[in-house]
């Protein structure tokens, strides 16, 4: 199976529009976030991805089928400790999960964006608890620092997030 990383471009804005609101959609059970009178949860940041430097948006590819995405910018999480890197978004879709494409896609994002990051997580997704204790602590070979609870990191139910503190 090979799991690619593909910057995704402009004339492909409304693919990634169409995975977040998937991925919205499965996340709303741990945020109870509402779809607005269209229908859609939208993506209020979405276009800055284009229009402000350091944003990066990647399709996941599996053996060249669109398997999911990540999003990754340079604003921290936590604004009380320095960051070069946070994950703003990460989606596999359900035919891919446990089967390494979230890994492999996590450590290639990881090498392509050396550096300090943050990375936020709702305590209430527990498939996502799980997978980023697994994956960052076997990219970090154990360093890292994980916050419980962290302060000002609400999410829109209100759960305060945790946050992971590590480099790559």
């Amino acid at each position: 199976m090979k799991v690619e990383l593909q910057l995704v471009k402009l004339e492909e804005r409304e693919i990634l529009s169409n995975l977040l609101e998937k991925y919205d959609y499965e996340f709303s059970q741990y945020d109870n976030r509402d779809v607005n009178k269209l229908g859609l949860y939208g993506y209020q940041y979405l276009d800055y991805y284009w229009t402000e430097k350091n944003r990066w948006a990647y399709f996941i590819v599996v053996d060249g089928n669109l398997a999911g995405f990540v999003m990754v910018i340079d604003l921290p999480e936590v604004d009380d400790r320095e960051t070069d890197f946070q994950m703003a978004e990460f989606f596999v879709m359900y035919i891919y999960r446990r089967s390494g494409v979230g890994k492999q896609a996590f450590f290639q994002v990881l090498d392509k964006h050396k550096g300090r990051w943050q990375l936020k997580r709702h305590p209430k997704n527990l498939s996502s608890v799980h997978f980023w204790n697994k994956v960052i602590n076997e990219y970090t070979n154990g360093a890292f620092e994980l916050v419980k609870s962290y302060p000002r990191t609400e999410y829109d139910d209100g759960t305060l997030a945790d946050v992971f503190f590590f480099n790559s």
